[in-house]
This record gives C-alpha cells, sequence and structure tokens, in this order.
C-alpha cells in the first residue's frame, strides 16, 4: 500500500527516522549527562534528579551481577509506579538481564504461571506482595532471589514517618526480608555508582511482555532494547518533544503493561522530562498533581478520561496546563474526548498499539485533522496493509475491511518459547495483528473489530480462557464461557455463561468468590449467567459472540 497517511503529518513530524543501535538504558544515561541536576522523578514531593536516578540503576545493575545475574537471565518486577520499579528496570537492562513485569494486582496462580514461564531468576517485589510470592517458592524452581522493597522506602522524610507510624502494619507493607532475600535499600547502599561494562547490544532482549497475542493465550512478546528504542523515539517525533523539552508527564499509567513503560516512562526520561508517578489512581491526587505540577502530557486509558469527566472534584482544579494525552488500551468514546478536551484545553488523541509492536504503532496527529472513531496515522517508519482475513495474503482495497498487518522497527522478535505462535503472528516481516480494520482515502485507520474474544475492561486486557481456567476448577460447573458485554465506567466488563453439572445448583455470588480467590479483581466476572448449554459451531467451538449479542438483548446488568 502507497503510505498515502504521509501526507496528513503534522508539519515537522519525519516520515523516517534515524535510530541510534544502543541499548534502551542508554536513552536514559544521555539525560543524566545532559542534564544532571534536573528532576527526573517526583513521588509524593521526594524527588530524584537524574544523575541520582542513573546512580542508583548502576547501582542496582552491579547489585545483580554480584548475585550472579548474568547477560539473558530474567528478572521479575512485581511493583506499582514507584521510584523502585524505575530504579530496577534500568538498572536491569544496565545489568544485561531481560525485564519481566508483573502485575501487581495479580493473585498467586497468575504470578506463579508467568515466573515460571518466563524462568524468573530474580524478583523485586512490592512488600505487601512479598507474602504471595513466599508462599509460591516451592513451585517457582528457577526463582532464587528475592529482593522487597516497601513503598514508603522513597517517601519524603515526614511522610514515610507518618506512613510507619499510622498505616504501615495496616497496608500490610511491615514484611522485611527473610530466608537469605535481601532488602533493596541495603543492597543499593553497598553497591557501587559507576556505569557497568557489560556487552549489550540493540538487538539483545530487553522485555519479555505478557500478551494474549492473536490467539488469546497469554504469552510473552520478546522485545529487543532497538524495538524499545524505536518506538520511543516515533513518540517523542510525533508529539513533537524535543531533546531539551522539560516537560511533566503523569506517571499514573501502570508501568508493568507496555503502554506505561514505552509511552509514558520512556519517553520522559528520553528527554529529560520530569515524571510524577501515582502508584494508583486516585482522582483527587491525579487533580491535584496535574493542577499543582503543572502537568504537559497525561498518557493513560479511557476510564481515566472518563473519571476526570465525571468526578465532583474536577470543576474545583485548574487542568489547563495539559498540552496532550494519548489514550491507548480500548476505543476512546467520542463524548469523552470532547468533554475531556474542553475541561483541560489539551488535545486527546486516540492511538493505537500492542504488545507485539511495543507499544504504539498508530495515532491521531497532534495539530492537524483529529477523525471521529479513527486510530489515526501510522509512524514513521511503521507500513501498514489490510489483508484478506481468510488467506492472510491478499490485500484489500480502500475503505474495505480486513486483517491489520504491520512492518515496523519495533515488531517483536517473536513469543517466547512458543515458536508455532510466532510462525501465525510473523509472516514475511510482517505483523499479522489479528484486529480486523480498514483504511479510508486519506490513510487513517478505523479498527472494525478488536482481537478475537479479548476483553478490555478499564484499559486491563482479560483474555477470556484465563477465567475460563479458573471456572472449571470449580467442581459444580460442566462448561463455562467468557464474554465481554458493555459496561458504562468500564468500557466493557466480564461476564461468565455457565453450565453446572447435573443435579448441582450455585449462585452467581457462589462463582465470583471462588473466581475471587484466583484472579485479579479486574478478571473477576461481573455478571453470571447460568445456562442448560451454550451456543457451538459444528466442530464444538463455543461461540462467544452470540453469547455477547444475547446477552446485549437482554440487558444483562453486572451485579455490583
Amino acid at each position: 500500500m502507497e503510505k498515502i497517511w504521509l501526507r496528513h503529518y503534522d508539519p515537522g513530524v519525519p516520515s523516517s527516522l534515524d535510530y541510534p543501535r544502543v541499548p534502551l538504558f542508554r536513552l536514559l544515561e544521555q539525560s543524566a549527562d545532559r542534564f544532571p541536576d534536573r528532576i527526573a522523578t517526583s513521588f509524593f514531593g521526594a524527588t530524584l534528579t537524574y544523575r541520582e536516578l542513573d546512580g542508583l540503576a548502576n547501582r542496582f545493575a552491579h547489585a545483580l551481577r554480584d548475585l550472579g545475574i548474568a547477560k539473558g537471565d530474567r528478572v521479575g518486577l512485581l511493583l506499582p509506579n514507584c521510584p523502585q520499579f524505575v530504579i530496577c528496570y534500568y538498572g536491569a537492562l544496565k545489568a544485561g538481564a531481560t525485564v519481566v513485569a508483573t502485575n501487581p494486582l495479580y493473585v498467586e496462580r497468575e504470578v506463579e504461571n508467568q515466573f515460571n514461564d518466563s524462568g524468573i531468576r530474580l524478583a523485586v517485589v512490592f512488600s505487601r506482595r512479598y507474602p504471595l510470592v513466599r508462599a509460591i517458592r516451592g513451585r517457582t524452581p528457577a526463582l532464587e532471589k528475592v529482593i522487597v522493597t516497601n513503598i514508603k522506602d522513597y517517601f519524603p522524610t515526614l511522610l514515610r514517618l507518618l506512613y510507619t507510624i499510622a498505616k504501615e502494619k495496616k497496608e500490610g507493607d511491615r514484611q522485611p526480608p527473610q530466608d537469605g532475600d535481601l532488602d533493596l535499600l541495603s543492597m543499593l547502599r553497598f553497591a557501587p555508582d559507576v556505569r557497568p561494562v557489560v556487552d549489550i547490544g540493540p538487538d539483545d532482549v530487553a522485555l519479555l511482555q505478557y500478551t494474549g497475542g492473536t490467539t488469546g493465550i497469554p504469552k510473552a512478546a520478546v522485545a529487543s532494547h532497538f524495538n524499545l528504542v524505536a518506538d520511543t523515539l516515533q513518540l517523542k517525533a510525533w508529539l513533537g518533544i524535543g531533546d531539551d523539552h522539560s516537560a511533566r508527564f503523569l506517571g499514573v499509567i501502570p508501568f508493568f503493561h507496555v503502554y506505561g513503560m514505552v509511552a509514558c516512562m520512556s519517553i520522559a526520561l528520553a528527554t529529560g522530562s520530569t515524571l510524577y508517578l501515582h502508584p494508583k489512581f486516585d482522582i483527587k491526587d491525579v487533580l491535584k498533581t496535574i493542577q499543582d505540577e503543572k502537568i504537559d502530557y497525561f498518557p493513560g486509558v479511557p476510564t481515566m478520561y472518563v473519571a476526570v469527566n465525571n468526578s465532583p472534584l474536577t470543576p474545583n482544579y485548574n487542568l489547563r496546563a495539559i498540552k496532550a494525552c494519548v489514550s491507548g488500551a480500548a476505543p476512546l468514546p467520542l463524548e469523552v474526548k470532547r468533554k475531556f478536551e474542553g475541561l483541560t484545553g489539551g488535545k486527546l488523541l486516540e492511538g493505537y498499539g500492542l504488545s507485539e509492536a511495543p507499544t504504539a504503532t498508530h495515532a491521531n496527529p497532534l495539530n492537524g485533522l483529529n477523525k471521529e472513531g479513527s486510530i489515526g496515522l501510522p509512524f514513521p517508519d511503521v507500513d501498514c496493509k489490510i489483508v484478506d482475513v481468510a488467506d492472510g495474503v491478499t490485500e484489500m482495497p480502500i475503505g474495505q475491511a480486513g486483517e491489520l498487518c504491520i512492518k515496523a522497527p519495533e515488531v517483536m522478535q517473536g513469543y517466547w518459547k512458543r515458536p508455532k505462535e510466532t510462525e501465525i503472528a510473523l509472516r514475511d516481516g510482517w505483523l499479522h495483528t489479528g484486529d480486523i480494520a480498514k483504511v479510508d482515502e486519506d490513510g487513517y485507520f478505523y479498527i472494525v473489530d478488536r482481537k478475537k474474544d479479548m476483553i478490555i475492561s478499564g484499559g486491563y486486557n482479560v483474555y477470556p480462557r484465563d477465567v475460563e481456567e479458573v471456572l472449571f476448577m470449580h467442581p459444580k460447573v460442566k462448561e463455562a464461557a467468557v464474554a465481554g458485554i458493555p459496561d458504562a465506567k468500564w468500557g466493557e466488563t466480564v461476564a461468565a455463561f455457565v453450565v453446572l453439572k447435573e443435579g448441582e445448583t450455585a449462585t452467581p455470588d457462589e462463582i465470583r468468590e471462588f473466581c475471587r480467590e484466583r484472579l485479579a479483581a479486574y478478571k473477576v466476572p461481573s455478571a453470571i449467567e447460568f445456562r442448560d448449554a451454550l451456543p457451538k459451531t459444528l466442530v464444538g467451538k463455543v461461540l462467544r459472540r452470540v453469547l455477547t449479542e444475547e446477552a446485549r438483548k437482554k440487558s444483562l446488568v453486572p451485579s455490583p
């Protein structure tokens, strides 16, 4: 396909970029060399300069090497957005390790599966999640060492004291390391602040990012340092952020997912900007930070913008400093975009990305034409085509829907230890996304349908198979299927359709409580419907879309 989209680029956005053949952490080091005294991170008012942040990452890298972590070893991060995440992320990369960022909301089973699949040798754990990791130690044979960090470790002095007295024990954060495990602050204190010398190239693996891919089966997309550098620089160019921009980024989108990791953390630190870290989305804290710190960029998901739009607190705050927000992870409703832009005066751009090309490949222009319902234009050096869903080869004409395929410098190396799935997704240099899309005569792309079966609830990806596996563990359940249904607050919510074994009875609350013990809260079905049978194809495959349509017709209302 001819790159018809190039003529709609904003002035100053190039069609192609020069990508330095360096590891990702070099972008942080360059900022530290240029702006050593500039504030890199702010966490409840406690700050780290670029010199301090780079130094702490160096210390962590040396500590890892002293513990025997070698190039290519996997280091897990079970952390919320906090300075420790940033320090350990870049420190692990400096040591030559591969980062595996795990959702800190996961329950035992989910963490165990991810640790074992990736073969994590060392994990850095938020103290309140330390008991969970200790509980699975006997079932994660590759895990040799755990490093514990407390959320208060990088609080300002007074807040740290107050938290210790009033909240630490109550919140479950008073969890000192045991049985040879280590404390992060102690490790960093005794490690040298010298940039380690490790042979790390641009094509070495930096990240294993878990995703459902095109099949819905959780697996890790393998991202190289070059993949991450390329996407960071594309976003930088798209937003018009200069090398010395000194912008202010709101870091509330979770960094354990590649969207927050790249579209917020990486781009902020690569541009000498300040990253205001929030471990969770609290609307009052978010509004106050936007006003007091004059936030320029607020990467997020539609649920966050909905919260800002609808909060009764919003009129009390001045949000007019916002320049731009790139919305990802879920479709952005037009009314949400319009109201948010009216409140802030900034631009809210809908974009598109996926873990297999970490993270973004498309977005609407910052200053140019934004087309309603469109994911926008491909980034510089991103080539796209729409192919026939049936044969995966024939290119579709403008305006006709087919599978979106992408060729770009950020496209992953493949799926971790899954050659068959890799062959399906990567064909002749093209990433077959599994998303059904179309392109118009101006080169604007539209997603017609999402990856088959995946549910996006509040910006979180929920893969039906994850939930179904738990439902099938219930002794009363004969069959189960999970699908997404519309929800005014979350965009979509999880609905479970359950067939009980003959003679058995159960209540929705009973099924929900069973799931709650085994799944992260956002995966627990909000709506549960008991059925005599599930709709299936002739070969026995459950028709999820039929379930979804039937639920819509019945106005199946999620339980509170």
